[in-house]
């Protein structure tokens, strides 16, 4: 049996606020850049360690695109993107998911069961998980093809129920396919929206490598703390949510709307940020209605 004392030392104690949660399932999006930070991503692993002993159910959905560059520049080739969208050909899409499922997926499942956490490494193609569509994109009307890059259409969430209730932690690389057996590279955030979405999962988070959504970016300590998804909408036509978070935040849309219970965007370079996050009210809570005021703290 392992001991939680010696996986995890917090400054605050985290029980009394997670045991809430025990049964609850939790979607988490751990991403590329964080896997980068040996010191976080150990720290993560503890952190999934300890809500699984707490007996919280825990879905990963990975992304890997740092690491999925540096081997397409290893290999000689060329990486583009548009839009923020790689384009995939057939041959990038053979890296893909060599680096997704093959290496970054059994690495997380590894990592976990050392320290007796059952853990299965899954790709969306397995059982059909992840159904997905080829993506375009359109510039003024003109409908450009990036490849094979994928949307989500549809999850299997009776093979994903069926791992939860047999108490295993679900470690997925956002590889889609469709019907006729084509495969997709798929945004991780959007992976992990629909799969929250499909099993009403009580918290999807979202590790991220800022502190959370900002009315100012120039302002650091101007963080929305708590908002609705009527409000996101609100700041994105008023410019307030801007750049690269604005799909980001439609990804969050998508999954409160869609029977996600609330969402939590958390600073994943920190050390237990995932767990500390959570319990300080740091980082962005989003739920359906009901923002708080953004100075206040979130529980």
């Amino acid at each position: 049996m392992i001991n939680v004392e010696e996986i995890i030392s917090l400054d605050i104690d985290p029980l009394p606020y997670m045991k809430k949660f025990v049964g609850k399932t939790f979607v988490i999006k751990y991403g590329g850049s964080i896997m980068k930070n040996k010191n976080a991503a150990k720290a993560f692993i503890e952190d999934i360690v300890y809500m699984k002993l707490l007996g919280i159910n825990v879905v990963i959905v990975h992304g890997g695109g740092p690491e999925i560059s540096k081997w397409i520049h290893m290999t000689g080739m060329d990486t583009k993107f548009v839009n923020g969208l790689r384009v995939t050909d057939e041959k990038v899409m053979d890296v893909v998911e060599m680096v997704l499922s093959g290496h970054i997926n059994k690495d997380i499942s590894a990592n976990l069961s050392k320290y007796g956490i059952s853990a299965i490494g899954l790709s969306g193609r397995d059982s059909n998980l992840i159904k997905a569509k080829k993506k375009y994109l359109y510039n003024n009307g003109e409908k450009i093809d990036i490849g094979f890059v994928g949307k989500v259409v549809g999850i299997n969430k009776n093979f994903l129920s069926n791992i939860i209730e047999k108490g295993r932690v679900a470690v997925v690389a956002p590889i889609g396919c469709d019907s006729y057996g084509n495969k997709y590279n798929i945004n991780a955030d959007y992976a992990a929206s629909f799969i929250s979405s499909a099993l009403k999962a009580e918290k999807l988070i979202i590790l991220t490598d800022v502190e959370g959504v900002y009315t100012d970016i120039n302002d650091k300590d101007n963080i929305l703390k708590h908002i609705s998804s009527g409000e996101i909408k609100k700041y994105i036509d008023e410019g307030v949510i801007n750049g690269g978070m604005i799909p980001k935040m439609e990804c969050c849309i998508e999954a409160i709307e869609k029977g996600t219970k609330s969402i939590h965007l958390v600073d994943g370079r920190k050390n237990h940020g995932l767990i500390l996050d959570i319990i300080s009210g740091k980082g962005t809570k989003i739920t359906l209605n009901g923002g708080i005021n953004q100075c206040q703290k979130v529980i």
